[in-house]
């Protein structure tokens, strides 16, 4: 089958199409899929400059989040059969093959059948973000209706899923975007207040929305400038959660805000096999696909590429400043 190798960890170039063994069932639970598309993601990128999380794991194939048919099924897979269409996020960090390919073989545990109402391409772009989202405003958030919450980069992959998983929930949503385009965007998404980060003070913008009481809860995407900014534009009790490490910086004003900081890696159930967390995740893109289904939930797609396209789709990953997210048809 045409897989996209990684052959050594580098620059987009180290990303090559190349012809490899088709994977085959080798255990009862598990499915084959022919994928459809393929989701590229920030985590990708990582993997492919600084290495993969595995020893000796190279060549790999990389990509997380996967969309396609089920083609074959286990003999103890009772749960699916031959013809689903499912979503899934799934390898890509060493151990399991990823989903730049034409085939994977998946534990059928862990996908869910995918959006009756979306493409393929549509649905390999959402499950990683989705998931992502979700344990940071819901699980490490605890986000309430009537709460208000600041998403940093409300047009990127996670921001822009965030925004209507806040909306949903009844929650008033403030965000931070670099451009007239983006709010134009974050405002059709449900977002209530939009700040222009590089023209305005986060800070005295939050302060004037809340009327000095900053956001109940903040939900970092962006990295140490964002989350050290962030504390003082979050109310006393509060919280901020964080899909970054925010590096050196004093949390004396967070101590004394009694601000709780949380850490959102939703990768961490799938590197640390942990089976149950594994499973909270299918119910999350279980409870998506109803949402999206109703049409309560919907997805930016910036860029469609082919699967020997890969290293031009990272290349536009590291430009940075994307609204929405970057996919691979197969």
């Amino acid at each position: 089958m045409k897989a996209v190798l990684m052959t050594e960890k580098g620059g987009p170039e180290v990303l090559q199409l190349q012809d490899i063994a088709e994977p085959e069932i080798t255990h009862p639970a598990q499915v084959k899929i022919r994928l459809k598309a393929a989701g590229i993601n920030p985590i990708d990128t990582k993997v492919r400059a600084n290495g993969l999380f595995y020893k000796d794991a190279l060549p790999a194939v990389l990509g997380c989040d996967g969309a396609g048919t089920i083609i074959a099924v286990g003999d103890g897979v009772t749960n699916y059969k031959i013809g689903d269409e499912v979503w899934f996020c799934n390898g890509g960090l060493g151990k399991e093959q990823g989903n730049y390919a034409e085939y994977t073989v998946v534990d059928s545990r862990w996908v869910a059948l995918k959006p009756k109402t979306i493409s393929f391409t549509e649905a390999a772009a959402l499950p990683l973000v989705l998931i992502t989202a979700w344990g940071a405003l819901f699980e490490r958030g605890g986000l309430q209706s009537g709460q208000t919450v600041l998403v940093h980069a409300g047009a990127g992959g996670v921001g822009h899923v965030a925004i209507q998983l806040a909306k949903h929930k009844g929650a008033r949503v403030i965000t931070t975007v670099s451009s007239r385009e983006k709010a134009d965007f974050v405002r059709d998404l449900g977002a209530d207040d939009v700040i222009f980060y590089r023209d305005e003070n986060l800070q005295d913008r939050i302060n004037s929305l809340t009327e000095g009481k900053g956001a109940d809860l903040v939900f970092d995407t962006v990295g140490p400038e964002a989350f050290k900014a962030s504390i003082e534009a979050t109310a006393h009790f509060g919280s901020i959660v964080t899909l970054l490490d925010p590096g050196m910086i004093s949390l004396a004003e967070a101590r004394m805000r009694n601000l709780k900081i949380g850490f959102e890696l939703m990768l961490t159930p799938m590197l640390r096999e942990l089976d149950a967390a594994r499973e909270k995740h299918v119910e999350i893109l279980k409870q998506c696909a109803g949402l999206i289904d109703r049409g309560d939930l919907k997805t930016r797609v910036s860029h469609v590429l082919k699967l020997d396209q890969a290293a031009n789709a990272h290349k536009l990953l590291g430009e940075g400043h994307m609204t929405g997210k970057v996919v691979l048809e197969i």
